[in-house]
């Protein structure tokens, strides 16, 4: 059975677990969890996330304010394009040293806002507090980070809806559009034309 701290996500604490006021420093690269994203946007398992920070220890818990990078491979959503990027996130999250317990609500379930986006920035420490797994901590900050729509440039024209010539190459590009509901009385009247002027078609009678 495999151990907490032999976890590729895990940090060391114990040198400042429990004792206010001491800091370690974070930098290093940890193989990117599976989940994030799909095959079009999305980071595969095991990419390199880099992740630079301090690690202070608090009263009641370790504070970590860090800086992840991760590059991001993906194609533009207009011109089908290789887009190569990169996703950069400054997240700020508390390791408290014991769980909080539930206060009885008697029947009222009540949940202010402010507790609900605090326990969205906090993650358990392990091994009994020697070490912060940062498997979850990545996983939400990337997934949250991810662009919904990546474009190789913000004035990106895109594809021609008609052939898939790319508009950025060829700006001129464009089709003549014909309304092929009105094929049909335009071939009528041509008929009508000549019916009404047999010698229009360029034969002449003798």
């Amino acid at each position: 059975m495999s151990r907490p701290e032999d976890s590729p996500w895990a940090v060391s604490v114990a040198q400042v677990s429990t004792r206010a006021g001491q800091s370690t420093r974070v930098d290093r690269d940890f193989p990117a969890p599976e989940g994030i994203g799909d095959q079009v946007v999305g980071i595969p398992a095991g990419t390199p996330v880099h992740v630079e920070g301090d690690i202070d220890s608090l009263v009641d818990g370790l504070l970590l304010q860090a800086h992840i990078s991760v590059p991001l491979k993906t194609e533009c959503t207009r011109c089908l394009r290789p887009v190569n990027t990169s996703i950069q996130d400054d997240p700020v999250v508390f390791f408290p040293y014991k769980e909080p317990e539930p206060e009885p609500t008697h029947g009222k379930e009540e949940i202010l806002a402010e507790q609900e986006e605090a326990s969205g920035q906090t993650y358990p420490l392990v091994s009994g507090g020697a070490f912060m797994d940062l498997e979850a901590l990545l996983r939400d900050t990337l997934v949250e980070a991810l662009p919904l729509q990546p474009l190789c440039r913000p004035d990106c024209r895109g594809l021609c809806p008609q052939c898939g010539m790319d508009l950025n190459d060829h700006p001129d590009h464009h089709h003549e559009m014909m309304d092929d509901r009105w094929a049909a009385l335009e071939g009528l009247k041509q008929r009508l034309e000549q019916e009404e002027n047999p010698g229009s078609d360029g034969q002449t009678g003798e």
